[in-house]
């Protein structure tokens, strides 16, 4: 087959749906891969770029469209864009159905199958595939440089001859993929970040990249946000006057708020109100990444920076992948190549489109004259909520030493028990076992019971570090076998020099290994 990407019409827009290396990948499938003169220039891709990589480049969209099979586009389609296409042929994008349904009964009329890179379902499997995430994760990570563009002080606190310099709050309102890639951003930078989200499971992740979860408090169990499928349920009224009253209590103290917060097929909900940017100090920073569907701030304006009377700035760029068009592209061609990949079982440049596939079937909105969108649900679960795992119970003192005092007589008697039965089995042996072999025995034991209590509770941790001293401990048997090197017997003499040979390797091999083990953590 013969895949396409045409330069984006929209303005402004930096990314190109195939790039040089991807479209290596997609030669590999056995596909011949075509791109429009320029389609990658704001990428900072040029044609002769793509000539390296075997691509053909034609000079205009309606040749481009009228010589390829599958059109792969990065933006949602226009509907001039949809007229130039054929029956029968495949548009690969992002094209938002639930808000299209014009755009929907076109391509369906015109016979043309679309798939909708934004309906990947977030199932394991199409992890790889999931545009969303790659833009979202890109939009993340901008979001904290633009805010750091707009911010007049550090991220990082300083203590410095001039002065102490505090570091920076920031708020990130919404743990998703792009919530998460500025935290994890922010923390970087030397910020003390607090995170909310309406899923309290992810409280876990936010503390684990060093941020705070804010939590709220109820007197009765509420409806939380929590939902299947890898996305945010609306909230229940109740929980949202907490939330919004917990914010409240916040805007005075935060320096920078990053919101993050959208509901597949809706209008991004309304978080950071009018009041609270009034609260906030001037000099702040709002980055709003839900600016192209409303925004999550009353005052967002899509597209502007602006600027309130008490000198708090708004910021409600739409394009933040776009500003890094070339890294963007990479991502997007990757997850592009990957569902064709999916297309082209055999790799053999022939495209089945299997409507039997889980993630093929989701992301496909227009197939065979026919609107086959909204999609079953997969009939592999996608991420599925979690429950809060239960906190353990802390110990009183009294309970505390109770449970050692416990523990300490079960491992007693554990101890006389072996004892007892290890005493009686030498008891048994010696009955029937010569005198100078007993001598020898009883040194056996002695050793394998000393080298194995040693290492046995010796932390997993601690091994390494401690290998010298275990190893040198745990060879006790070495002293055994020099007793036995001027013994009469010749078979005895040479047991003993290989016990001692190997004990030896055992002891001074421990001590070398420590040591250039050590030596690595030494500064030159």
């Amino acid at each position: 087959m013969k895949i396409g990407a045409t330069r984006e019409s929209f303005e402004g827009e930096a990314r190109v749906a195939i790039t040089p290396s991807t479209a290596a990948h997609l030669g590999k499938l056995g596909h011949d891969v075509f791109v429009e003169s320029g389609a990658g220039a704001r990428a900072g891709f040029a044609d002769d770029d793509y000539r390296s990589a075997g691509v053909t480049v034609c000079q205009t969209a309606a040749e481009l469209i009228d010589a390829v099979d599958v059109v792969a586009k990065v933006r949602q389609p226009t509907t001039a864009e949809i007229g130039q296409m054929k029956a029968g042929q495949t548009l690969i994008s992002f094209f938002y159905p639930a808000q299209n349904a014009e755009l929907l009964a076109q391509a369906k009329d015109q016979g043309i199958t679309a798939i909708a890179m934004d309906m990947v379902p977030r199932i394991s499997r199409a992890q790889k595939m999931d545009a969303l995430s790659s833009m979202a994760n890109i939009a993340g990570y901008r979001a904290v440089i633009e805010a750091a563009n707009n911010f007049g002080r550090f991220f990082t606190g300083q203590v410095t001859a001039a002065g102490k310099v505090p570091p920076a709050k920031v708020l990130v309102v919404g743990a998703g993929v792009a919530g998460l890639a500025a935290i994890g951003t922010s923390v970087s930078l030397g910020a003390q970040v607090h995170a909310f989200d309406v899923r309290p499971e992810v409280a876990e992740q936010i503390e684990s990249m060093g941020a705070e979860f804010v939590y709220l408090e109820f007197d009765a169990p509420a409806q939380d946000g929590a939902a299947t499928g890898g996305y945010a349920a609306p909230s229940s009224p109740e929980f949202r006057e907490k939330q919004l009253a917990r914010f409240r209590e916040l805007a005075p103290q935060m320096d920078i708020v990053i919101t993050t917060a959208l509901i597949p097929g809706r209008d991004a909900p309304k978080l950071w109100t009018a009041d609270m940017v009034a609260m906030m100090k001037q000099g702040s920073v709002i980055i709003d990444l839900a600016a192209e569907k409303g925004g999550n701030c009353e005052l967002t304006v899509p597209d502007e920076r602006i600027v309130t009377d008490n000198g708090v700035v708004i910021v409600g760029y739409t394009d933040f992948p776009s500003r890094m068009g070339a890294q963007a592209s990479e991502l997007y061609g990757n997850n592009i190549r990957h569902f064709v990949a999916d297309l082209t079982p055999k790799k053999d440049g022939v495209i089945v489109h299997n409507m039997e596939d889980d993630v093929i079937r989701g992301a496909t909105v227009v197939h065979d004259h026919d609107v086959t969108w909204p999609p079953p649900p997969p009939r592999v679960a996608a991420i599925a909520a979690q429950k809060p795992k239960e906190k353990k119970k802390e110990l009183t003192p009294d309970e505390r030493r109770a449970a050692d005092a416990a523990a300490f007589k079960a491992e007693t008697a554990s101890q006389i028990k072996l004892l007892l039965g290890g005493g009686l089995v030498v008891l048994l042996i010696g009955l029937i076992a010569p005198a100078s072999f007993m001598s020898h025995f009883i040194v056996f034991v002695l050793a394998c019971f000393v080298g194995f209590r040693v290492i046995w509770n010796v932390a997993h941790s601690l091994h390494t570090p401690l290998m010298a001293i275990t190893n040198a401990i745990s060879s006790i048997i070495i002293l055994g076998a020099l007793m036995q090197i001027g013994s009469g017997s010749a078979w005895v003499v040479i047991l003993g020099a290989l016990a001692v040979l190997m004990a030896s390797v055992n002891i001074f091999g421990g001590f070398m290994v420590t040591r250039r083990m050590l030596a690595m953590f030494q500064k030159s």
